[in-house]
């Protein structure tokens, strides 16, 4: 019986990686939104019903898969980003893989894709960004209007970069903003009208526009609930067309 998954730690974080029947040589790591998770057992991309379908689709094309708990709500830290380039580099030391994976990172963690696309660019094919938040300074200043849910951002803030509730403002104003990323690695957003954590015009028309301004490509597709979507034939429509160059 041939293994379906790894599951391992790196820095007491759970990492799995879903091995495909007929591996076709590449492989894409997810980085997930606030509500991802992993443990020694599952993660929420295998618990949810949309995620789970979307895993298998990828594995039946042959991806190999992978992804890390990365601290949980991390909010693009640099702990979590260095974890991630561990991983990758792990992946690709126990795997025969081609060594430019793609990209896939949900609602908060395109934060930590943003940073992998410009310190890894040379190891990243392409990316694909579902719901995402690209600018964390905004989404900070625009959960100030829920005093609720703004005491719990500034909670994890102060935990994921390692600094006091206090000096999370201040953090806040020394993030780059969106136009100090220069990476141009193909990428495709699918935003969702409404209905999502970070509003498409507050954060995927940003990024759009911060992608022109550096002549680097970038498909932005808006959907709206009604729509119906095939996220799997959509994203390996993607892929494919970012696998001609080896």
């Amino acid at each position: 019986m041939s293994i379906e998954k790894r599951t391992f730690q790196i820095d007491n974080q759970w990492n799995i990686i879903h091995l495909p029947q007929r591996p076709n040589g590449f492989a894409i790591l997810i980085i997930g939104d606030c509500s991802h998770y992993v443990d020694a057992h599952t993660s929420l991309w295998k618990q949810n019903t949309e995620r789970a379908h979307l895993i298998q689709s990828l594995k039946k094309e042959g991806y190999t898969i992978f992804y890390s708990n990365l601290y949980g709500r991390h909010w693009g830290s640099p702990k979590a980003v260095t974890l991630a380039k561990r991983l990758y580099h792990y992946v690709m030391k126990h795997e025969i893989l081609n060594p430019r994976i793609h990209v896939i990172a949900e609602g908060m963690g395109a934060l930590a894709a943003l940073r992998l696309m410009e310190d890894l660019e040379e190891c990243i094919r392409s990316s694909l960004f579902i719901n995402p938040c690209f600018d964390l300074r905004h989404h900070f200043h625009h959960e100030r209007q829920n005093r609720l849910f703004f005491k719990r951002l500034v909670r994890e803030l102060s935990l994921s970069y390692n600094v006091s509730e206090n000096e999370v403002p201040s953090l806040i104003d020394c993030l780059p903003p969106i136009t100090d990323y220069k990476a141009k690695t193909p990428a495709k957003i699918w935003h969702a009208a409404r209905g999502v954590s970070f509003h498409f015009n507050d954060h995927s028309r940003a990024y759009e526009k911060r992608r022109l301004e550096i002549n680097a490509p970038l498909s932005l597709s808006i959907h709206v609930p009604e729509n119906t979507f095939n996220p799997a034939r959509a994203f390996h429509k993607f892929f494919k067309e970012n696998e001609k160059v080896l």
